[in-house]
């Protein structure tokens, strides 16, 4: 199946490494944004969002990377650990992805992303933003080993991804000790681990060369 993606992408990682935790292939197909690869005719045709990362499986086209993990785990998953069919259980996998799109990821965005992009100063309303979503996370965390219960899901993965990211700008997770046990732990049992890694490096280069112009 075909994977139009940017390893500096947390979304794209997040469908890395829950590709990697099901044994699945992704015949990868870099897409360069800063040159408007995803605004061409072709990938307009599969994704009229032009959004990555986008997964085209047998003519069947998918993105937003959260419906992208989660169709991979139902259709590839040799169980349902990842996704679980128990409807409890699966709604707080639910409840947990929505919140790393709605809450964690999108402060981020809010807040880095004029600073990284445009130049502007660091907001500290936004800050805050980012802040609680971690105070979120770390209430979720309290007294379970991964964040929707006693096991790895795919929404671990998918905010393992934008945690990685956000300390990478360099947001301390001292502050918020669940936080911080989850992700050691979690860069030890995610599968496919070293490709968020690769990922973190690029983007960590990416974001040098923007600050040098």
């Amino acid at each position: 199946m075909d994977f139009y993606y940017s390893p500096a992408s947390p979304p794209c990682r997040s469908v890395l490494m829950t590709a990697a935790a099901l044994g699945v292939k992704l015949n990868k197909k870099l897409v360069n944004t800063s040159e408007q690869q995803h605004l061409t005719p072709e990938f307009l045709k599969i994704n009229p969002q032009h959004t990555i990362p986008t997964l085209v499986d047998n003519g069947f086209g998918v993105w937003e990377s959260r419906a992208i993990i989660v169709y991979l785990a139902e259709k590839y998953g040799k169980d349902d650990s990842l996704y679980p069919k128990d409807p409890q259980q699966r709604a707080l996998v639910n409840q947990r992805l929505y919140f790393d799109m709605g809450v964690l990821y999108q402060s981020f965005v809010e807040y880095y992303y004029p600073q990284i992009r445009f130049n502007k100063p660091a907001d500290p309303e936004m800050y805050k933003k980012v802040e609680s979503a971690f105070s979120f996370l770390n209430t979720f965390l309290e007294g379970q080993q991964f964040v929707a219960g006693s096991k790895l899901t795919v929404a671990d993965i998918s905010i393992a991804a934008s945690v990685s990211t956000v300390t990478l700008m360099g947001f301390p997770l001292s502050n918020y000790p669940n936080v911080a046990k989850w992700y050691a732990n979690a860069e030890k049992v995610i599968p496919g681990w070293s490709e968020n890694q690769e990922g973190l490096i690029k983007l960590k280069e990416r974001l040098e060369e923007m600050r040098k112009k």
